[in-house]
């Protein structure tokens, strides 16, 4: 549906027309304008034996590896109907919704943009296996959860888990420190986090359009040269890569600048300080190589970022600048 060729009203061919702020496919025979709107899904963490119950694809994309169970909104049923009936279908568990945990989307994909709709829930009924398209389901401790091949899945378990800990920690109180550690640490990326970097890039709406580049811009990461990419990575195991920034180097007869042209954080992570953490660790880096400046293409963020890099003390601009010496 996403690239009608005809006008699914009155059958005559359809064009294009600007209509909120983007071009779409629009009949001038009749006026009809298509939007191709996200699907929503939902996705359940059922909390079983004190683990979570996952269950393992037994078809494209990821087939063969874990997952939570979910699954697409069918047109006649609740977000809460649809999520115990997955459950049902992929597990065998006949389960109650304990409360709405959280809300993601996933507009890079795979197959098709859509909002996700994450549900805690307990078994009620039913005898746990594999079901409709799972090959096999399987109860896993906290310690023992795999990482998953879907990011919004690796949000919620990542949340999942913090709030274990944080519920363990109020159960047995200990003397806490006087400066709380962050929850995530910044490191050097590494060749492992290519596909999570990836996914990040995608999240990036002025990156959507790359299509069929994305394997020069993989072979660019693994080849990385003439630029650095620091990536906070979450302290729980399963770990997670929240962010990354990358920071390119130019030198001159006379100075070397730095260019900060990708950076980008998951939405369940912004606002917790892991984009200035990552912004630090590539002014320290660009210090510590003698860089007199570093700037920051602007053209393709959004309000929000600009505001960001401002507060930190770059100048206002398309090109934004922070004179280091």
């Amino acid at each position: 549906m996403t690239d009608l060729i005809f006008c699914p009203i009155c059958g005559g061919p359809l064009g294009q027309r600007r209509e909120g702020g983007r071009l779409r496919p629009a009949c001038d025979a009749c006026g009809y304008v298509h939007f191709v709107n996200p699907v929503p899904a939902v996705g359940i963490l059922i909390e079983m034996d004190g683990g979570l119950v996952l269950i393992r694809r037994g078809q494209p994309p990821h087939a063969g590896e874990w997952t939570l169970p979910s699954g697409f909104i069918e047109v006649d049923e609740s977000a809460e109907e649809a999520a115990a009936r997955e459950a049902e279908e992929e597990t065998g568990l006949k389960v109650e919704i304990v409360e709405l945990f959280g809300v993601n989307s996933f507009p890079e994909g795979p197959p098709t943009s859509g909002i996700m709709i994450f549900f805690r829930a307990r078994p009620v009924g039913g005898q746990l296996h594999g079901g409709d398209d799972a090959l096999e389901a399987k109860v896993f401790t906290p310690e023992a959860l795999p990482r998953l091949p879907f990011r919004t899945h690796r949000e919620a378990v990542s949340l999942w888990l913090e709030r274990q800990r944080r519920a363990a920690g109020e159960a047995a109180p200990a003397r806490k420190p006087s400066i709380k550690p962050r929850p995530f640490t910044i490191r050097p990326a590494e060749l492992r986090d290519a596909d999570e970097i990836m996914g990040l890039l995608a999240l990036i709406p002025a990156n959507r359009a790359l299509e069929a580049e994305w394997e020069a811009v993989a072979l660019r990461f693994r080849e990385a040269n003439g630029f650095e990419v620091f990536v906070a990575e979450t302290r729980q195991e399963p770990a997670l890569v929240a962010g990354f920034i990358s920071l390119s180097v130019v030198r001159t007869l006379t100075q070397g600048c730095g260019f900060i042209h990708d950076m980008a954080v998951l939405p369940t992570y912004q606002r917790r300080g892991v984009g200035a953490a990552l912004l630090e660790a590539a002014l320290r880096r660009a210090d510590r190589l003698n860089l007199s400046v570093v700037f920051v293409n602007t053209e393709r963020a959004n309000d929000r970022a600009r505001a960001f890099f401002a507060a930190c003390g770059f100048s206002e601009g398309a090109l934004m600048r922070l004179r280091l010496r």
